[in-house]
Formats: C-alpha cells, sequence, structure tokens
C-alpha cells in the first residue's frame, strides 16, 4: 500500500511540474510565491515540482531584492 502512495505523489509531483512549465511559459519569470498561487496547488506539491524541474535544469532562479525569480532556461 505505501508504494501505491509513492506512486501517486510523485505522480501528483510531475502534473503540478508540468502545471509550473506552462504557467512560467505562458507569463514569465517570477517569484516563488507569485508561482505558487498561480497554480492552484497546494504550495509544497510547487516546491517539490520546481525542484523536479531544477533537477532537469528545466528551470533557473535568480536572487532579487524582493527575494527568488524562477524561470525557465
Amino acid at each position: 500500500m505505501a508504494i501505491g502512495i509513492a506512486d501517486s505523489s510523485v505522480q501528483q509531483i510531475g502534473e503540478v511540474a508540468g502545471t509550473v512549465w506552462q504557467v512560467l511559459d505562458t507569463d514569465g519569470p517570477m517569484s516563488l510565491a507569485k508561482l505558487a498561487k498561480s497554480t492552484d496547488a497546494p504550495r509544497d506539491l510547487v516546491m517539490q515540482a520546481v525542484g523536479w524541474l531544477a533537477r532537469e535544469e528545466k528551470v533557473e532562479f535568480e536572487e532579487s531584492s524582493r527575494g527568488r525569480i524562477v524561470s525557465l532556461t
């Protein structure tokens, strides 16, 4: 049963990663806070999805005076 839950979580993270990519592709670079609000997904899933995309080198981060900005590579 735990394996099914893990598979489900990975699938959810992957789906949110696709949403994050689409939002960044459409709206351009934005803060992590704005990205979390724009995806309509739980913040923890958005952060995991951003990590997934970073691991795949599909996003990059830039520090600004207002926080960290995420953009597609």
